[in-house]
């Protein structure tokens, strides 16, 4: 596995980085720790409007987790 991508995240941090994804008046975070555990990992960042996914999050969300990919099967 790829290291720059292999990331043990929690359910809430992946839930997190997919509300990202989603324009500002949509999200629904509600863990600002999360958030900030994120913005800590590089996978988000603090604009004005908020926290937004970065390059690197959307690719680690795109990976997704082997942990995930064990609930889809």
């Amino acid at each position: 596995m790829n290291a720059e991508f292999d990331y043990d995240l929690t359910r809430h941090q992946w839930d997190a980085l997919r509300a990202l994804r989603l324009p500002a008046a949509e999200r629904r975070i509600r863990d600002r720790q999360v958030v900030g555990s994120l913005i800590g990992l590089q996978l988000a960042v603090m604009t004005g409007d908020g926290p937004v996914i970065t390059p690197k999050g959307r690719s680690v969300l795109l990976r997704g987790s082997p942990q995930l990919w064990d609930v889809a099967a």
